[in-house]
């Protein structure tokens, strides 16, 4: 095997990348990955608890790593976790925005405070963070902006509500992401997840024949985990993905071509 090669493609030595939602579920899994391909990682989310096991983990891992904490469901949450996060390695070089909410009532019974608060999150904190820190990879010729999505955005099923909105319109801020910068060597894609037993899902979770007809959905015969995404968000992150822009890439087991 040709470690030296591979190191080219996919190492991240002496990057910076800025992961929300990297306290638990596929944003922690991410962030580990991203920071043992060698990349200096600030984790963002709500709890300090989560947040503090997640550096303490990857610390004890040999890797480079802190965290900040935030609400990232207020303008002024965002753009304070923004300037925090890069006072710690220096800006980012790779922006992945994986935090979200999950709030689904029934269509008719969608307020005003479920919209705002799933938009917020879904949807404007992406918009924000990448607007503060896009501009100045493209400045420097290289970046990589990559956000998390859901088959939500693609078709509507288990009561997508505002959820698949925000995660829709998601998809389509990451083409325009892509077209504004990609000439200046910023790259912004989509990672599209199947079902995953995660946090964010424990609602579907906890009904073991959900679980199971979801899983039979897929081609591979399981549903998601976390560790799904590792090969994956290293790939968008790195040298090997420089070509690969604007794209929703799917990590779903086929659930979306099934």
């Amino acid at each position: 095997m040709n470690t030296a090669y591979l190191a080219e493609l996919f190492s991240l030595e002496g990057r910076v990348a800025v992961v929300t939602g990297g306290s638990s579920g596929i944003g922690r899994a991410m962030a580990e990955a991203l920071a043992r391909a060698g990349a200096s990682v600030v984790v963002v989310a709500r709890r300090a608890a989560g947040l503090d096991a997640t550096v303490r983990d990857l610390t004890d891992a040999g890797c480079r790593a802190a965290r900040v904490a935030a609400d990232l469901g207020s303008r002024e949450g965002v753009r304070a976790a923004a300037e925090e996060a890069a006072a710690v390695f220096g800006e980012p070089d790779i922006l992945v925005n994986s935090a979200g909410i999950n709030l689904r009532p029934p269509m008719g019974d969608i307020d005003d405070a479920v919209w705002d608060a799933t938009m917020a999150v879904n949807l404007e904190a992406p918009h924000l963070l990448s607007q503060r820190f896009g501009p100045g990879m493209a400045e420097r010729g290289h970046g990589r902006i990559i956000h998390v999505s859901s088959q939500q955005a693609h078709r509507a099923f288990v009561q997508s509500g505002a959820y698949g909105v925000s995660k829709g319109a998601l998809e389509s801020l990451a083409r325009s992401q892509a077209e504004a910068w990609s000439p200046y060597g910023v790259t912004c894609n989509t990672l599209v997840p199947g079902f995953v037993m995660t946090p964010l899902n424990a609602r579907l979770s906890s009904d073991p024949e959900r679980v199971a007809a979801l899983a039979a959905r897929t081609m591979v015969g399981r549903n998601g985990v976390p560790d799904d995404f590792a090969g994956a968000v290293v790939f968008l992150a790195s040298r090997a993905s420089a070509y690969v822009t604007g794209q929703s890439v799917y990590v779903d087991g086929g659930f979306s071509v099934h």
